[in-house]
Formats: structure tokens, sequence, C-alpha cells
């Protein structure tokens, strides 16, 4: 992998112009519209409500070294997130010498080790100008070779849809330029691979609820209590009826003690899904933590046992049966 910049030119004329050019240099070849699908497309369909201009000009860039583009870009979209970072220390966690180069699951798992949240887009040229558009640098993966396949990870932080522009961190090169068709020859191969980073605080602009809440649960498993609270959080103010999230946000209070918080977000929870036993059990356990041992239990007779959750609800109530004659046993 390097930083080698496959074309420069930067054609004034116009979007439509630019595409009647390459395809007069392409006769004989197949058409454009199947060599790029996608820049054909947003000839006629471009994306509603995202500007034909923007330039992300905040998002830093360092220059990678030989082979390293992988640990370069991958800090390019840390840094512009707040994590103080230069590819140096990432250059362990993502590159591998045996292949000169960087693995995507590399690429989406060093994220959350600092408290960030990888999401994979949807292939789609649209998706990713709207991320842009809405200030979030995309992380590609090209192949950026003549004749053998060389792949290379960039980051794309603006466009111009007059000139037909699109603007990268890459290699060496703080403000590369590449005609929107020539882009997408070189990304396509990868079959449009491409990613954001994101604070727990913020979503992507194009994010899906369940492929959201997946790589929030992934960061959940090595990211700090603060910043999966946070993360959750966010998550429900998006998509208020989230079981994932709820689930996620109250188990994160209960395990620092806060049962009354806990048991206050299951309740908003159950409101719109009364039937779930996942939330029943939950919340009968945080109140029986709390010594209310009767209404734990007359919660627990509303949950389905024949659901895939009835032996986690049989464990509950064996608890808090337990629970109860420990405390007669006391008393006595």
């Amino acid at each position: 992998m390097n930083g080698i910049s496959i074309l420069k030119a930067r054609v004034r004329a116009g979007f439509a112009v630019f595409a009647g050019c390459l395809l007069a240099l392409l006769s004989g070849c197949a058409p454009l519209g199947q060599l790029v699908p996608q820049t054909w497309e947003l000839r006629s369909h471009w994306p509603q409500g995202v500007p034909q201009t923007v330039e992300l000009t905040q998002v830093p860039f360092f220059p990678q070294d030989e082979f390293q583009c992988g640990p370069a870009a991958l800090a390019t979209v840390l840094a512009h997130t707040g994590v103080p970072i230069t590819p140096e220390p990432l250059v362990s966690q993502v590159w591998l010498p045996s292949r000169q180069g960087s693995l995507q699951v590399e690429m989406l798992a060093t994220p959350r080790r600092y408290n960030r949240i990888s999401y994979v887009l949807a292939p789609s040229y649209a998706d990713m100008l709207r991320e842009v558009a809405a200030g979030n640098p995309v992380l590609v993966l090209q192949d950026i070779g003549a004749v053998l396949t060389q792949w290379h990870y960039a980051v794309i932080n603006g466009f111009d849809y007059s000139s037909g522009t699109v603007f990268l961190r890459s290699g060496t090169q703080a403000r590369q330029e590449m005609p929107f068709t020539a882009f997408e020859r070189t990304w396509i191969k990868s079959r449009y691979w491409a990613m954001v980073t994101m604070p727990p605080d913020k979503i992507p602009a194009t994010a899906a609820e369940d492929a959201w809440m997946t790589a929030v649960l992934a960061m959940a498993r090595t990211g700090d209590g603060a910043s999966i609270t946070t993360a959750y959080e966010t998550a429900l103010r998006r998509w208020p009826d989230n079981l994932q999230a709820a689930i996620g946000l109250a188990n994160e209070h209960h395990s620092r003690g806060s049962l009354i918080t806990a048991a206050a977000i299951l309740r908003r929870a159950l409101l719109a899904r009364p039937k779930s036993v996942v939330l029943i059990n939950n919340l009968a356990q945080t109140l029986s933590d709390q010594g209310r041992h009767g209404e734990a239990l007359t919660l627990l007779g509303q949950a389905d046992t024949n659901s895939p959750f009835g032996e986690e609800v049989r464990s509950t109530r064996e608890l808090i049966e337990q629970r109860i004659e420990q405390q007669r046993s006391a008393l006595r």
C-alpha cells in the first residue's frame, strides 16, 4: 500500500461534460453506466438535501509511512473525533507485516479501544456523500493498482459536484483530487467498502437502527462505562423504543448500583413492549435487588415461561424466593 496518486486532473467544465469526456476515452469498452454505475446515477439523482460542494478542511492529515496507509487513515478519522492520536501507536494494532497492510477487521476493531464506534456504511456513493456533508469524514478502501491489485486506505473529506471531484486525505497528499468516475473505479473493487468512526454521543447520518446497535454493542465489549452509557442514551434519543439500547443502558446503571434509575429505564421500555420477557425479567431482578421481592414476583407472573428466555425467568424466580426465605429465617 502506498500513497501514489493515480489521477490528479480536475475538470472544470462540469460533471456532465466530464462524464462525456471519459465515455469518449472508453470508446469500444463497456458503457460508462456499467463501469461506474453509481456515478452515472448521481448525474440525474443527486442525494436530496446534500450540498453540491463540501470540504471538511478541519480534518487532520497524517502522511503515511511506506505501505502503512491503514494507520494513517485511521489516525485521521480518530483524531477528527477528538482522540489525541497519531499513526505510530496504531501500527502495531492494525498493520500486518506479513500482508504489508491492514485488514478491515482490524480497522473496525481498533477505534473501539479508544471508546469510538466503528460503522460500516452501505455500499452507496450517495450514503458516502451524505456522511461527508454531515461532517463525518469517510474512510474508504480502494484498489489503486494500475495492473495488479494494490489495496489502499484513504479518507474522503469533501466533494464538488460541478467539477465532478472527490477530495481525499491520501498517502502523502493532504488534498488529493479525483474525478467521481475515477474514484468509483478504484472503490468498486472493494465492493464500495467504507466506514466512519463516531464518538459515543453522535450517530452517523445514514445509520440504520439494527446495524448501528450492532456497532454499539461491539464497542460496549471494550469501552469504558461512561462511553457505553452515552452511546446507549444517544441511541435511545434517536430510536426511543429500541430494546437493546434500553436493556444496555439499564444494565450499565445497575452495574454501578443505580438501581432506581435502572428500574425507571426498564419501566419506560415496558410501556412500548409490555410482553417483552427480557424486560420483565430484568425489571423483576432490579426490583428484588431493591428489596421489593413481592412486587418482583408479581411482575414475573406476567412473563411467558415458554419463551426462549423462560429459563432465565425461572432462575430469577428461584433467586427471589430464596431471598424471601432468607428474610423469613432472619425474623424467626
